[in-house]
């Protein structure tokens, strides 16, 4: 299985918004996680985070032949960014949006743009959120 995993803006000071609620998770513990989870198990990992949406969108088109499904925690866009939710319609990639509850995001399922699209919507604690995304993408195959 190939998995790509888009962090949206501000997933970089997820340490700032851990450290205010008690926490010590960074982006770089998620992705060590991630990346130690998947291991040994046939799964291919390509992992983006950047604020600027061109690239998002050059990550979900120009791997859209690559990857069998997309983790997106798109954290602000979830209110706005129709242009991503554009090119993940059209690319058919298996789309995933983790979206963030005590303290961390104010977005909900029902408020978020994307919801309507992408296959499913899993909601729980950043350092948990990605592998409940990346066990769900594996059931499916």
């Amino acid at each position: 299985m190939k998995i790509l995993i888009l962090h949206g803006p501000n997933l970089n000071l997820i340490g700032n918004i851990s450290a205010d609620l008690g926490k010590r998770i960074t982006l770089d513990k998620i992705n060590t996680k991630i990346r130690r989870h998947v291991r040994n198990k046939e799964t291919e990992l390509k992992v983006c985070q950047t604020h600027k949406v061109y690239q998002a969108i050059n990550f979900i088109q120009r791997n859209r032949n690559w990857a069998d499904s997309l983790l997106f925690a798109p954290m602000s866009w979830a209110q706005y960014e129709y242009s991503i939710g554009e090119s993940i319609s059209i690319s058919g990639i298996k789309t995933v949006q983790l979206l963030f509850n005590d303290g961390y995001q104010q977005i909900n399922k029902k408020d978020s743009i994307f919801s309507k699209i992408v296959t499913k919507t899993i909601v729980g604690k950043p350092d948990n959120v990605y592998i409940d995304g990346i066990k769900f993408l594996q059931n499916l195959t």
